[in-house]
C-alpha cells in the first residue's frame, strides 16, 4: 500500500466525556469490535475482577476512573483506527486538553439521563478553538433518559454546535427497543439478555407496515419522530461536520453493546484521516516526505516490573522508521529509536514503520519532555501543549530518610507526565508540588509508595496562583525578583514562578512591575 493510501487509511480520535458518562466502557466494545479484544471488563463490577483493557494502573482499577490517558490501536475494515481514552475526572484534565492536540477528531460521550455536564462543555471548549470535528454519542439508552429532542436542543445549547442525528432511539429504560440508524437505514432491536451483536434489519421503506412486526405501536411514533428529524435538522453536511460546526449524534447503549457498531461504521467513513499540524514556524502538511512528531505525554512505569518510562509521539508528517536517526530539536541531539512501540493499552509490541496519525511509544531515560520536537532534521517547534497554572499547593516533604533518593526519583518522573508541576522555593529550597484538584494529591501519594517505594506527606499551602514572569530588561527583571524573592520559585525547566498569595497581590504586583509580563500558561 501507498504512503497517501496508509494515510487515508488513519482514523486518530479521542474519546471525552464527563465521569461516569461510559466514555472507558464505549473504548472497550470499541476494541471489541475491532477484534483488539476478545472480553469487556466491566468497569465498575465486582463480579468480574478483571478492569477495563484501557485502565490499566493499579489505581484506576481500584477507583473505577481513568487518571492517565491511554492508547488503544487496531484495525477495522482496513481502517487503522488509534483511540485516546482520556480521563473524565475534572482534576486530570490537564492531560485531557494535552491529548486533544494530538488527535485528529473527538467522539464525546453523554449521559442520556444527566444530559450535557459541566466538565463535558470545557472539552468542547478545546474542541471549538482547535475546530476539531466532533460526533456525540448519547450514552445509557437502557436506563430511563430524558427525551431526545430535549437532548439535542441542550447539546446545541450548551456546546455551541449544531447537531444531526445520525441514529435515533425507541423509547429508554424498561420500555427501551432498539435504534434505528438514519445514515444506513436499518433497525436494530435491543435485547438486554443477549450482548452478541445481532443482524440488523433493513428497512429503506420506513412507512412499511411490517416495522409494526417488529415494535408494534410504537412504529407510529418512529415515522412521526423521524419525519420531526428530517424538518428540524439541517441534512448531514460531511464538510460542515470535518470543520467542526456540525455534530452528527448516535444513541446507543455502550454497556450492552448497543448502537456501537452503527457508531464504528459510520465513524470510519465520515471521519478525518490525518490533518495538518501547526508549528511555530510553518504548517506541516501529513503527506510530507520528512518525518515530524511531537511528544504530547509521558507516563513512567508503564510496566511496574522493569520502571520502563514511555514517551508517546504524534507523527504528524513522513513515515517513522526504527533505527533510523532522528533530530530532537531542544537538545539538538541525534536519536535513534531501536525499540518503539505500538499500544493496546499496557500491551506494547515493537513495530517497524509507523505513518501520520499514528501515535508511538518511545522508550525514555529521562531526556524527553512533553512538548519536545522531533524530526528528520528541521528546526520546528510544535505549538498547543501548556501546562496551565494551577489551582491547589502543597509542600512534598520526605515521610522516610531511608528513601530520599526513590522520592527524588519519583517526583522527577511524575513531574516529567504532567500529573502536576513541581516548583522549587528560591527562598527556603522547598518542593512545592501544583495541581488542578485535590484527587491528584492522592494519585502522587499513592504512585510514590507502590512504584517507587517512596512515602512523602503534604504540608498545606495556601496560594493562590503560579505565573511565569518574562521582562526584556534584564534590571528590572532583577529588581522584581530581589523584592519578592520570598515568593520567587522556580519550575522543573528552572524558569522563573512568582508564587501569589492571593489576588489582591498579584494585582500590586503587575501594577507595580508594569514591564513585567506575568503568564498563566507555560506556553509564552
Amino acid at each position: 500500500m501507498g504512503f497517501i493510501e496508509e494515510i487515508k487509511r488513519r482514523r486518530t480520535f479521542g474519546i471525552v466525556s464527563h465521569p461516569d458518562a461510559g466514555k472507558t466502557t464505549l473504548t472497550e466494545k470499541l476494541l471489541l469490535f475491532g477484534g483488539a479484544i476478545r472480553v469487556a471488563g466491566a468497569v465498575k463490577s465486582n463480579k468480574i475482577k478483571k478492569g477495563a483493557t484501557s485502565d490499566f494502573m493499579e489505581i484506576e482499577r481500584q477507583r473505577g476512573i481513568s487518571v492517565a490517558t491511554s492508547v488503544m490501536g487496531f484495525e477495522y475494515r482496513n481502517y487503522k483506527i488509534n483511540i485516546l481514552d482520556t480521563p473524565g475526572h475534572q482534576d486530570f484534565q490537564e492531560d485531557t486538553f494535552r491529548t486533544l492536540t494530538a488527535v485528529d477528531s473527538v467522539i464525546i460521550v453523554i449521559d442520556a439521563a444527566k444530559g450535557v455536564e459541566p466538565q463535558t462543555e470545557k472539552l468542547m471548549n478545546v474542541c471549538r478553538m482547535r475546530k476539531t470535528p466532533v460526533i456525540v454519542f448519547v450514552n445509557k439508552l437502557d436506563r430511563p433518559s430524558q427525551d431526545s429532542f430535549d437532548l439535542l436542543d441542550e447539546i446545541e445549547n450548551q456546546l455551541q454546535i449544531k447537531t444531526r442525528p445520525l441514529s435515533w432511539p425507541i423509547n429508554s429504560g424498561p420500555d427501551f427497543k432498539g435504534v434505528y440508524n438514519i445514515y444506513n437505514r436499518n433497525l436494530r432491536l435491543f435485547n438486554a439478555n443477549v450482548q452478541e451483536i445481532e443482524d440488523s434489519i433493513e428497512f429503506k421503506d420506513i412507512n412499511s407496515p411490517e416495522l409494526e412486526n417488529y415494535i408494534g405501536d410504537d412504529a407510529s411514533v418512529l415515522r412521526e419522530e423521524l419525519e420531526l428529524v428530517e424538518g428540524v435538522y439541517p441534512e448531514f453536511d460531511h464538510e460542515e461536520y470535518q470543520k467542526g460546526n456540525l455534530a452528527p449524534v448516535f444513541f446507543g447503549s455502550a454497556l450492552y453493546n448497543f448502537g456501537v457498531q452503527e457508531l464504528l461504521d459510520a465513524f470510519v467513513e465520515i471521519a478525518p484521516y490525518p490533518r495538518s499540524s501547526q508549528t511555530e514556524e510553518r504548517e506541516i502538511k501529513p503527506d510530507e516526505k520528512d518525518f515530524t512528531g511531537f511528544i504530547f505525554k509521558i507516563h513512567a512505569n508503564i510496566d511496574p516490573n522493569h520502571r520502563s518510562r514511555i514517551a508517546f509521539v504524534k507523527i504528524c508528517s513522513g513515515k517513522f522508521e526504527r533505527n533510523k536517526a532522528y533530530k530532537h530539536i531542544r537538545s539538538g541531539k541525534q536519536l535513534r529509536i531501536s525499540s518503539p512501540t505500538a499500544f493496546m493499552a499496557s500491551q506494547k509490541e515493537i513495530i517497524e514503520e509507523a505513518y501520520p496519525g499514528d501515535i508511538i511509544g518511545v522508550p525514555d531515560s529521562g531526556n524527553l519532555v512533553i512538548g519536545d520536537s522531533i524530526t528528520a532534521g528541521e528546526e520546528i517547534h510544535f505549538k498547543g501543549l501548556p501546562s496551565f497554572s494551577p489551582e491547589l499547593f502543597r509542600y512534598i516533604e520526605n515521610a522516610d530518610p531511608m528513601k530520599s533518593k526513590q522520592l527524588s526519583k519519583g517526583i522527577d518522573q511524575l513531574m516529567d507526565e504532567g500529573v502536576a508541576q513541581l516548583f522549587t522555593s528560591q527562598f527556603n529550597g522547598r518542593k512545592i508540588i501544583g495541581t488542578v484538584g485535590q484527587l491528584q494529591f492522592e494519585v502522587i501519594e499513592y504512585r510514590l509508595l507502590h512504584e517507587y517505594g517512596a512515602k512523602c506527606r503534604f504540608e498545606n499551602l495556601a496560594m493562590h496562583k503560579a505565573c511565569w514572569i518574562e521582562c526584556d530588561d534584564p534590571k528590572t527583571l532583577s529588581e522584581f525578583k530581589k523584592r519578592k524573592h520570598q515568593k520567587m520559585a522556580t519550575d522543573k525547566r528552572g524558569r522563573d514562578v512568582f508564587m501569589a498569595d492571593s489576588g489582591f497581590i498579584l494585582q500590586m504586583a503587575q501594577d507595580e512591575f508594569k514591564d513585567v509580563k506575568f503568564h498563566f500558561t507555560s506556553e509564552f
